[in-house]
């Protein structure tokens, strides 16, 4: 073998090594694999964290049906690195998008080019996040593994919540409606098409990131419940109505799985990109709706309101209902752990850095001891975070800080004197990390 050899080689070499074992339960199927990605939704928008002043049936009834993640961590503080985060089980570091301008490389393998080999059918329903800097590399998500998909291809098309128009593939099509409506209305069709074989449904919706705005029929049951700026322009309703309208939808990708006898057969993740945004685009509704509670921070920031979740996985019959996991699992766990599922695993070639969380989930094993790191090195950010256990550092430009994060979830109190052992102890590793970066082509 060549010993450059190219990524579309690799993958044609591991889809031709002998498959994994399959556990018993799988003999017959493989598993659907379903990832919902909400936008800039903070830790409490969601009833099962503690939101009453809008309700989330649908999601609560998911995550009281398998494993609520307490302490899940995005990949990063922003759309387009957490979403690459999420695609290919690597750090920023490693897949080299660090910034919302950059693209995905091509030599990226992403989860739906692992799987595809597997027999699985794929598609992306939603946002995909394409760089705005001048030549960019933008790479289509039918060139990355998708066979179908539907939606926004530029971020800042993912604004509108009320599109005229969405990529169909490669070509512009007319649309009108709502968006998590019509995303949702493409993820029917394809299940229902695809009943029969497994697949794997990556939805990253759009809301309740900005513009804030809902269909009328939404906001007009939270109008008056809350104080308003200005009465004319409603947005801590709108706000509301969003996710209601978001969690509606999911509904009905959880009822069609139902209706189609495939709950038992698809594992379900739920999480968002980052934390809830205090952006002039927010309009001020996250910051009302305190929507990061309890936590300090926010999108763009490595504190806990920036990278801890809303999150919960669900595998019918598999994964335990009513768990509560306290464990710290992060985005890039999904792709090893959605692999496991499918009887595989990721190539070593592809230097994944999560890790298979799948037994984990199900009760049949406890979570590795690792370390946890994040990087922030943007727009006159300078972060970087790593949580070991109960403990995370926190560097913030010449600044250093350690929090037990499970005794000061607001991170108030730092505690580095205390345990100047391990605050030595991530602040090495964090610098070792640092010095494994890949640089971008």
């Amino acid at each position: 073998m060549p010993i450059t050899t190219s990524r579309r080689d690799l993958l044609r070499l591991f889809t031709a090594a002998p498959a994994l074992a399959l556990p018993a339960w799988s003999q017959t199927r493989k598993p659907n694999l379903l990832m919902l990605f909400a936008d800039d939704m903070g830790w409490s928008d969601v009833g099962f964290n503690g939101r009453k002043e809008w309700k989330t049936p649908n999601l609560d009834r998911l995550a009281s049906q398998g494993a609520l993640c307490t302490r899940w961590y995005t990949g990063f503080p922003v759309c387009a690195p957490s979403r690459a985060c999420l695609m290919t089980g690597k750090y920023t570091i490693h897949n080299t998008v660090r910034n919302n301008g950059k693209d995905l490389p091509a030599s990226e393998v992403t989860i739906a080019e692992a799987v595809k080999p597997l027999g699985y059918k794929t598609a992306l329903f939603g946002k995909w996040h394409k760089g705005n800097l001048p030549g960019g590399g933008f790479t289509h998500p039918l060139d990355q593994g998708f066979e179908e998909t539907f939606g926004y291809l530029d971020a800042r098309h993912a604004w509108e919540h009320f599109p005229k128009e969405l990529y169909r593939g490669r070509e512009k099509v007319a649309v009108s409606g709502f968006s998590c409506d019509l995303i949702v209305n493409e993820a029917v069709r394809f299940m229902k098409e695809n009943q029969n074989n497994p697949f794997f449904l990556y939805l990253p919706f759009i809301e309740p990131h900005f513009y804030i705005a809902s269909p009328e029929e939404n906001v007009a049951r939270y109008k008056g419940k809350f104080k308003e700026k200005d009465p004319a322009k409603p947005y801590n309703a709108h706000y509301a109505g969003m996710i209601e309208r978001l969690d509606a939808a999911i509904g009905r990708v959880l009822k069609t799985l139902d209706d189609l006898k495939l709950a038992e057969h698809t594992l379900v993740v739920f999480t968002s990109d980052n934390g809830a945004t205090f952006e002039t685009g927010n309009q001020g509704a996250s910051n009302y709706h305190d929507s990061n509670r309890p936590y300090r921070g926010q999108k763009r920031s490595l504190e806990e309101g920036g990278i801890r979740m809303p999150a919960c996985v669900r595998w019918t019959g598999k994964i335990p209902a009513g768990q509560k996991l306290d464990t710290p699992f992060h985005t890039t766990d999904v792709f090893p752990s959605f692999l496991a599922a499918a009887g595989s695993k990721p190539d070593a070639a592809w230097k994944v850095d999560g890790m298979n969380m799948l037994d984990v989930w199900m009760g049949k094993a406890k979570a590795p001891e690792r370390t946890l790191f994040w990087e922030l090195q943007l727009e006159g950010w300078d972060m970087y975070a790593a949580m070991r256990g109960d403990f995370k550092y926190l560097r913030v430009g010449t600044n250093h800080f350690l929090y037990n994060v499970k005794d000061d979830p607001q991170e108030r109190r730092t505690i580095g004197q205390e345990y100047p052992e391990m605050m030595k102890r991530l602040r090495a590793e964090t610098d070792a990390w640092i010095k494994t970066e890949v640089k971008a082509q």
